[in-house]
């Protein structure tokens, strides 16, 4: 229970920095815990980052996917478009607009001649991003306009749902694929504040966020989990039995399963040293995930530093309900601003993307260092 009010309250002097209020109250969080994370190992990973610089006025790569083919990453920006990195040794390097939503086309401020969106409310903000790789479909969880959809071919993206059980959605957030169903999993992180008031939903104690499910053969929209605390990213495991779930405001990691005994049941599944944002499948053994953190705990007392921790990664042993995840590694060594909204390991390399960079960061396993 100290891990999870420790997180709460640290989160309300990190929204007073913010935002200079004079006075917040700390929500004092208290479901059942998971075991707390046992020792990690660190990784100097921030100097060796190499900065894969998106095109101007483009700036937070939130997610990163990569499709059938292998190539990407993909990854939504800013000005409410999904770019595509085109590989340094290609006849077109760089990055090129992969989709857009339908605001490009009729809100004269979201045309792709202008340098400046508005705002992100304005023409939209994709945060996560995923393939379904044998259809070639990329979904969206924007966090204004809904679910969306592109083919293989990029264009336009379809709006494909906007409300779960009556409720709209208000501030859509991660979102995975069950790459043999095809089924589409995702979360909505509030229904009382969107993207733009995030802090408030982790000050104020908000539990509004919802985990869902959407049946691409029938369109429906089912919620799987409600009363969550800034529900965030999701991944499928890789048996298929069970979502990860990001849970911001408490900084754990939940599991929800959808088969065996346990379905239709959530879990803790890990604590974290900090706040985090996606989650994706480490790439290289079973039951391992790559988690994002936007801010360490300590960093109310201490700022962001070289030794902040920026993303962990988490083994979850194989079994069932009640087997909880472990932190066995931390990236360190980013400093300054910058945050870690996902790692994506590929091909001995950890892609590395952020809501307030003008770049994804790169860099090869070989040349990182174990403190």
């Amino acid at each position: 229970m100290a891990e999870a009010r420790h997180c709460r309250c640290s989160a309300t002097f990190l929204a007073m920095s913010f935002l200079s209020l004079a006075m917040i109250l700390c929500v004092v969080w208290s479901p059942p815990m998971a075991a707390a994370a046992q020792e990690m190992k660190s990784i100097n990973a921030g100097p060796r980052v190499v900065p894969v610089r998106l095109r101007r006025p483009a700036f937070g790569p939130e997610s990163l996917a990569f499709d059938h083919r292998g190539v990407g990453p993909y990854t939504g920006v800013s000005n409410g478009r999904i770019l595509r990195w085109s590989g340094s040794g290609r006849r077109r390097p760089g990055w090129t607009e992969f989709a857009h939503n339908y605001k490009h086309k009729t809100v004269p401020e979201c045309a792709s001649k202008k340098k400046l969106a508005k705002t992100e409310s304005a023409c939209g903000r994709p945060l996560g991003l995923q393939f379904h790789r044998r259809t070639g479909d990329m979904y969206i969880a924007d966090a204004y306009l809904g679910l969306m959809r592109v083919g293989r071919r990029g264009g336009l993206a379809e709006v494909v749902a906007t409300e779960a059980a009556g409720v709209p959605f208000n501030f859509l957030n991660g979102v995975d694929v069950d790459q043999e169903t095809g089924d589409v999993y995702f979360t909505d992180s509030s229904t009382a504040y969107q993207r733009s008031d995030y802090l408030l939903v982790v000050v104020s104690g908000d539990a509004t966020g919802r985990l869902m499910h959407y049946d691409p053969r029938t369109g429906n929209v089912t919620v799987l989990s409600s009363g969550l605390a800034f529900p965030n990213g999701v991944a499928i495991s890789a048996d298929r039995t069970h979502l990860v779930v990001a849970e911001t405001s408490t900084c754990r990691l939940l599991r929800h399963w959808l088969r065996g005994p346990a379905a239709g049941k959530t879990e803790v599944l890990a604590e974290l040293p900090g706040y985090p944002d996606n989650v994706r499948p480490d790439g290289a053994c079973r039951g391992g995930y790559w988690v994002g953190l936007n801010r360490d705990k300590d960093w109310a007392d201490t700022g962001t530093t070289p030794n902040s921790i920026s993303a962990v990664s988490v083994v979850v042993p194989a079994g069932g309900i009640g087997r909880n995840g472990t932190v066995v590694a931390a990236l360190r060594g980013f400093g300054g601003d910058v945050t870690v909204s996902e790692v994506v390991q590929r091909n001995g390399s950890l892609w590395i993307g952020s809501v307030e960079t003008p770049y994804v960061g790169l860099f090869k396993f070989a040349s990182l260092t174990h403190a």
